[in-house]
């Protein structure tokens, strides 16, 4: 009997170690900055954005990433952009945890802001994030791919760089044949001179499922990567670009993708502005619009359901919640989740929703 018992408990162990697991994603709370965790099947992690300077990010991320997700280090990082709140807390990390590649869009002696000396609002790159030890570093172009492991029992996972230096992922011949019809229905906005132009943006995918994450991308570079022709198709999930902030989030990208959830990673008074907002809510796609923090600005009326909202307290009292995405291993399905809130909804692939009509 105990022999028997024994045996079902090795074959329980080994199933359990290969069965096939989630593609998970989570927006850790790094008060208005990003950081994007993603963990494929496989279990290597690819980090995008480190927050701001100083301790308190990094060791948010590093809490995350051990003790939620389980990770000893961080294979991949993608830094989408040279400003403090998306590239600040990754040297801290270095000292919590080791990290592998690090995938930006080149170091530079001087600040990749291109206002006049007098209006310069960002440091150059840090020396901190120059000199931080790392096992590799990568300047990342459209249509590199992340070299990822795959796993038996999951779909194929991919990491594609769709935009990189205002620079786009080339025309497939399909995608030629169409017209985006939205094209020139939004005005273009004066010329973004500062480094959030030259976002990295990244296309996630597990089988059928796809989620977009354009780090701090601006509103005319977001038209060009739709319009004339759509180069990226639609989407399940959509980062809001730059926080929410009006100077991006384009309605042209955002209707052209048409995402099925987006999560905002916002702060407690920064993003979540009104035009973006209004733009999000109009989106006939978007069945659910998810916030890392509640908008405390005197506009609240500009906020998603409570149940959709991870932190909705004063800054003072904030517990750092974090946004939870889990994709099914066959990619067909994926709920998004606010653990520390007991939220959970489930949600059907564009291309199972499709097929469905």
């Amino acid at each position: 009997m105990r022999k028997h018992l024994f045996l079902l408990l090795c074959i329980t162990l080994v199933t359990g170690l290969h069965a096939a697991r989630t593609l998970d994603v989570y927006w850790v709370d790094v008060e208005g900055g990003a950081a994007t965790l993603i963990v494929t099947p496989a279990g290597e992690s690819i980090l995008i954005d480190t927050g701001n300077p100083g301790n308190r990010d990094a060791s948010r991320i590093h809490k995350v990433a051990t003790e939620t997700a389980g990770l000893k280090r961080i294979d991949h990082l993608i830094t989408t952009h040279f400003h403090l709140d998306h590239f600040g807390g990754a040297a801290p990390l270095t000292q919590l945890m080791p990290i592998g590649t690090v995938h930006d869009n080149g170091l530079t002696r001087e600040s990749p802001d291109k206002w006049k000396k007098k209006d310069l609002r960002w440091p150059i790159i840090s020396k901190p994030y120059r000199d931080m030890k790392v096992d590799k570093r990568n300047i990342i172009h459209p249509g590199d791919t992340l070299d990822l492991k795959q796993v038996k029992d999951a779909a194929e996972v991919s990491v594609l760089c769709v935009v990189a230096q205002q620079k786009f992922l080339p025309l497939k011949a399909e995608h030629k044949k169409l017209k985006n019809p939205l094209t020139g229905t939004v005005e273009n906005k004066p010329e973004d001179l500062s480094d959030n132009a030259n976002s990295v943006g990244v296309m996630v995918s597990l089988g059928e499922f796809r989620f977009l994450d354009c780090g701090d991308l601006t509103w005319n570079v977001e038209a060009n990567l739709v319009t004339p022709y759509n180069r990226i198709g639609v989407v399940d999930v959509y980062q809001v670009n730059h926080h929410g902030l009006d100077v991006s989030n384009n309605p042209l990208l955002i209707k052209s993708v048409q995402p099925t959830v987006s999560v905002m990673n916002n702060g407690h008074t920064k993003g979540c502005q009104p035009n973006t907002f209004a733009t999000l809510a109009s989106v006939k796609s978007i069945q659910a619009m998810y916030q890392v923090h509640k908008n405390l600005r005197k506009d609240e009326e500009n906020n998603t359901k409570a149940e959709y909202i991870a932190n909705k307290t004063h800054r003072d009292n904030c517990a750092g919640h974090y946004v939870k995405l889990s994709v099914a291993p066959d990619g067909d399905s994926y709920t998004i989740s606010i653990p520390a809130h007991g939220h959970s909804q489930t949600f059907q692939t564009k291309s199972k929703l499709c097929s469905q009509l």
